[in-house]
């Protein structure tokens, strides 16, 4: 699960235009978090973003694959389609709907 510096800075820098963002490294990964909320991982150079029963349609439908590094279970992450972290409105709007998912499931 290695990840690039520049690849982390990279996706650090999108998500720091729309959120303010922390990160950790987790796991050979990075853990991504807004106030407090773990709403993102990096594993591998891939973004990752929350979901739930509800939005993960949203990324299947896009082709996005599920973070599941033991090819076993799923883990409740799904790719960020890599044209929404070059777009920053898009960005604000799935990072808005990732962050509801893990503030909601923090409950």
């Amino acid at each position: 699960m290695a990840v690039s510096s520049d690849f982390r800075d990279y996706v650090l820098d999108q998500l720091r235009a729309v959120t303010p963002v922390t990160s950790k490294a987790m796991f050979g990964g990075v853990g991504i978090y807004s106030r407090g909320a773990f709403f993102a991982l990096i594993a591998d150079d891939v973004l990752y973003f929350k979901v739930d029963d509800a939005t993960r349609g949203r990324y299947q439908s896009r082709g996005s694959k599920p973070f599941d590094p033991f090819g076993k279970q799923q883990l409740g992450y799904y790719e960020l389609p890599p044209d929404v972290l070059e777009d920053e409105e898009a960005l604000r709007e799935w990072t808005r709907e990732a962050l509801n998912v893990a503030r909601t499931k923090k409950r």
